[in-house]
């Protein structure tokens, strides 16, 4: 993929030949535009369904880019770069669930109508993953009895696995937003502002208003390499061949990571239920020596997690 590559080691999962295969994971996002690493010609891993809460159209489009990188880290096939991009799933199929406008901008309806629909479709698209790039602005306060907090711990009690960001509000203590702040899905920090020095330290930090240890977990998310929906005039854009990729820094990037590597987990153990999966990214977590609100368990470490049979550790 990138350097992430190298940080939480995914040897395993390519000895093993995991791709994330026969897991779908669901995005809720700003869309998914063309990306050759998205749609290539032939692959395990493809979009089987875009639906756009936001202005109703009917093919799939991304007119913000979030998205499409959020997308091409979770299942990037790496065909537009000889797989120096690679996602960490490519194999997944997966869902793109518009509900954020072209400034990354939502309102808690559109989430609330994707939290139905997903439920409503579980089963017929065999969605076990649901990836929350998003949170409440700065300022914002949602409590766990909130109808956004609750209607996201729905889709947790549905069986399905929820990770969402923790947010980019640090490193001020309790600066964790909705549904971050929810005690029973998986809030994804940023493990670059622990690791590196000259990181700017913008991963928020709990506990939340009712004391809960967020976040979860952290994986790294400065300077993430993706994929872009089209190639534009910006600076922050390269090319290779026809396909156009951005570096990005956020724990919204952290966030996918995280789900990459549970789909993988998921292909090897289908039958481990979203409580099983928490506890064992719990239990294999590296810990960097921090406190709990500031790196959660510690940092996903995705070889341990799929070398060490759950059931050693439950």
């Amino acid at each position: 993929m990138n350097r992430v590559n190298t940080i939480i080691h995914l040897d395993a999962a390519r000895k093993q030949g995991l791709t994330g295969k026969g897991v779908g994971v669901a995005i809720l996002d700003t869309g998914i535009g063309y990306h050759p690493d998205l749609f290539p010609a032939s692959s395990t891993g493809y979009l089987v369904r875009f639906v756009d809460f936001v202005n109703h159209q009917t093919h799939y489009y991304d007119d913000n880019g979030h998205g499409t990188h959020i997308t091409g880290i979770i299942a990037g096939s790496g065909a537009g770069s000889q797989k120096l991009y690679r996602g960490i799933a490519p194999g997944c199929h997966f869902l793109s669930l518009k509900v954020l406008n072209q400034r990354g901008e939502g309102r808690i309806e559109h989430v609330l109508q994707a939290v139905q629909w997903l439920i409503e479709h579980q089963q017929k698209y065999r969605i076990r993953i649901v990836n929350i790039s998003i949170g409440s602005s700065k300022g914002r306060h949602f409590s766990e009895d909130s109808p956004l907090v609750q209607s996201i711990n729905s889709l947790w009690e549905h069986g399905m696995l929820v990770l969402t960001a923790a947010g980019n509000h640090g490193p001020g203590g309790g600066s964790i937003g909705a549904p971050g702040n929810s005690r029973k899905i998986i809030t994804v920090g940023s493990s670059d502002p622990l690791q590196q020095t000259n990181t700017n330290d913008y991963s928020s930090r709990g506990p939340t208003e009712m004391c809960i240890k967020k976040p979860d977990v952290v994986a790294p998310g400065s300077h993430v390499v993706s994929c872009h929906p089209s190639p534009q005039k910006d600076a922050s854009l390269f090319t290779k061949g026809n396909a156009s990729y951005q570096a990005r820094s956020g724990t919204s990037m952290s966030t996918p990571i995280v789900s990459g590597c549970l789909a993988l987990l998921l292909e090897k153990y289908p039958h481990l239920t979203n409580r099983e999966v928490k506890l064992h990214l719990r239990n294999t977590s590296l810990d960097l020596g921090f406190h709990h609100t500031r790196q959660g368990w510690g940092l996903i470490q995705c070889d341990k997690l799929l070398e060490t049979p759950p059931a050693l550790l439950s």
